[in-house]
This record gives structure tokens, sequence and C-alpha cells, in this order.
């Protein structure tokens, strides 16, 4: 099913505002929605704010369902998208520094004030096209600042993970962030130790995933926040080659890029992925890729030295691409003398069908061996320097190591 557009989503929204509004209940859209459109962006995800209670959203969506009724918020369901709706409250003391231990439901104004930056604290009415701003948002989109509401180090103690928030805003929004915001996160930067880790690591994926991912990596490290998210000292190497790779970009590219950035003299790669995948909870799919990535893109400086069978395996690499992605944008004279060889190479196939497998050695009366294996790929390394081009000379190849190799034992 295709995605719905910000218009139908925005229709939705507008659609059960106005039924909470015939019910008698004050009602807005909030935060990041109305943000979006500040921005001239165009949201598909909107936040609805009322003073109806839960069980007042109740009686006017009947299909309503909870999600955090002791927050005020309910998923109401219009043209196939699901709507937080969320009663104005106070929060009280955050002492697990992620949920408030008890909420008042109150009204706007106060509503505003418990969010966390002044650009995600406003409201707007959609039906009288105004924007509701008790916090100066407005002001700070102009000014191109991300600042907390209020005493920016009580709203980052409430949650630790709002310093990772307002790197990921600024990065994507290209905004600085208020410099007494800014003082706060570097105070408060050893906090992140007590954030869970899938928590940390679902906020570096966004920002790795967003065009400006080497904005958000250079601030990260600016603000000494990147010791406590990867485990390791901090580093204020520039991200370049982070910064520099394409628009669209996967999350295991992007790591091995900024892994790369930071430890560009660092001969054990692999150990220092295996610590990123402890520290970002990586899934086992992004970390193989990883993985393969940066074991690729090391063997792109050796390729003049490597010989036809090694130039086509790297090649033929699922993550090729991802490897020479980075090297576009570290050294793009070796990208592009690769790129012409790869080229080259295409023309007699890269991964061409094997000329034998391991039943064709049994049946050819090869004794079974751990050896056999390795007997497969050196035929495989000949068929793809050309030297070998059928079953037959497969075979006698094959009959050859074999014995060389026995011979040797």
């Amino acid at each position: 099913m295709s995605k719905p557009t910000p218009e139908v989503c925005r229709n939705g929204a507008i659609s059960i505002l106005r039924k909470l509004r015939e019910a008698g209940h004050e009602t807005y859209f909030a935060g990041g929605c109305v943000r979006d459109r500040l921005l001239s962006g165009s949201p598909v995800e909107y936040d609805i704010a009322t003073n109806a209670t839960p069980e007042d959203i109740k009686k006017v969506f009947p299909k309503a369902r909870s999600v955090g009724e002791a927050f005020g918020v309910m998923l109401v369901r219009r043209n196939d998208v699901m709507y937080d709706v969320a009663t104005f409250r106070s929060d009280g003391p955050y002492s697990d520094h992620r949920h408030p231990d008890a909420v008042q439901f109150s009204d706007a104004k106060h509503d505003a004030q418990r969010r966390d930056f002044t650009i995600n604290g406003m409201f707007e009415d959609p039906i009288k096209e105004t924007i509701i701003d008790y916090v100066d948002g407005q002001a700070d989109i102009d000014a191109r600042l991300i600042r907390a509401i209020g005493n920016p180090q009580d709203r980052i103690e409430e949650d630790h993970l709002r310093m990772l928030r307002a790197v990921r805003f600024a990065a994507r929004f290209s905004f600085a962030i208020e410099s007494e915001t800014a003082d706060a996160i570097r105070q408060k930067s050893e906090k992140l130790i007590g954030v869970s880790k899938e928590r940390i690591g679902e906020e570096v994926k966004k920002m790795l995933l967003d065009e400006q991912r080497g904005v958000a990596a250079w601030e990260l490290q600016y603000l000494g926040l990147d010791r406590f998210i990867l485990g390791e000292p901090s580093c204020m190497n520039a991200p370049t080659r982070l910064g520099r790779l394409f628009n669209v970009t996967s999350y295991a590219t992007a790591l091995a890029a900024w892994l790369i950035d930071r430890h560009s003299n660092q001969c054990d790669e692999q150990s220092i992925a295996n610590k990123w995948r402890d520290q970002l909870l990586l899934s086992n799919k992004v970390f193989e890729e990883l993985k393969e990535t940066l074991a690729i893109h090391k063997k792109l400086f050796d390729w003049d030295q490597l010989g036809t069978a090694a130039q086509k395996r790297i090649a033929a690499s699922p993550v090729c691409d991802a490897a020479m992605t980075i090297l576009h944008a570290e050294d793009s004279a070796l990208f592009v003398h690769i790129r012409k060889a790869i080229i080259e190479h295409e023309k007699t196939g890269l991964a061409p069908g094997r000329l034998i497998n391991g039943h064709d050695l049994l049946d050819a009366g090869l004794r079974p061996s751990p050896k056999l294996g390795d007997v497969l790929e050196a035929v495989y390394d000949a068929q793809l320097e050309g030297s070998i081009s059928n079953r037959n000379d497969a075979l006698r190849l094959a009959k050859a190591i074999y014995t060389e190799i026995t011979d040797t034992q």
C-alpha cells in the first residue's frame, strides 16, 4: 500500500481537530508538524494537543486506542493514518530521566513549557491559520537556533537523550545550538552513560541517515558526546569522508566512513567495529555490512598490487559500491582509476558461474578433505584470471592442485 501524501495526512489531522472542537474542546496541532510547516516542509506526521481528557477523546472517537493514557496520549485513526492525540499537561519530576513520575492535565501554555526545545513547543490553529507560541519558537526559527525551553539544565536532566536530539535537529535544519543549551550539554554529556544503548543507537542512526550527517558527527565530537556514544576517547578529526558521502547512503556505509575518519591511522578497524556494534546495538545485517565495507575499503588502496582474480572478487562484493563511495570522498583520482578497471573487468564477467563444484571433484576420484574448498577457490581464481575456460581444464587443474597439496602434507 502506498504511503499517504502530506495532503492526506494534514486533512486527516484537521478532521480530528474539527471533531474535538465540535465537542467543545480546545485543540491544536503541536510540536514537530508545526515546526516543519514553518520551515516550509510538508509534514506527514501530526501530533494533536487538546484539553480533552482521554475519557473525552474516547467519547468523540470510540475506537481510539490508549498508548499512554496515564500521560494523556491516545491513538486515533483517520484515512488509514494513525495520529497521536494528547491532553495538555504539566509534567512532574523525571526520576528515570525519561518519563515524568506523574502528570497533571492543564492548558496549552503549561503544555508548551514542558516540551524540549522552543522550535518544538509551538501550536498551530489550522482553521484560523495562526501560530500559538508561548516559548518564542518562531523567533528562534528566524534566528536558526536550537534553544531549550526554560532552564536548559532542567530540560536535559529530565531526559538525557535530549542532548542527542539537540544535535540531530541542529544538523538537520542547519541551525546553531544556543550557547546556554550547548554549555548544558557539555556539562551533562557524561549522563549519556545512563541512557539505554537502544535509544542512543536510534538517534545516531537518524543522524547518519540524514544528508547533514557530517555536521551531526562534528557536533557530537565538538560537544564531547562521541566518547559516551561510541565508548572511546573523544575525537576532533574532521568527519570529512562522512560529510562527502552521497545524500542517500546506507547506515553501514555512513558508520564505516565515520569510523575511518576517526581512526585513519588505526590498523585494527575490525576490533573498533566490534565495539561500535556493542555500543550502538547494531543489527547483525548492519554489522556484517560494516565489517565487510571496512575490509574492502582497505584493499582498494592495494588495488594495483592485486591480480585480476582478486580485483574481480572485490568488484563482485555486495559492498564494493559502499567502499567505493567512501573512496570517492577521500581520493577521487584513485576512485576513477579503480572504476575504469572495474568497467573493463565487467566485460569478461565479475562473478561468472563456477566451472566445477565439490561433487565434480568427488566424481573425479578426489578423496573428501577440508582442502577441497581451497582447491575450488584456486580453480575459480584461475577462471577469473582467464587461464581456464571450460570444465575439463578446470578438472585437470583441480587434480594438479590437489596432488600438490597432498604431496606436501
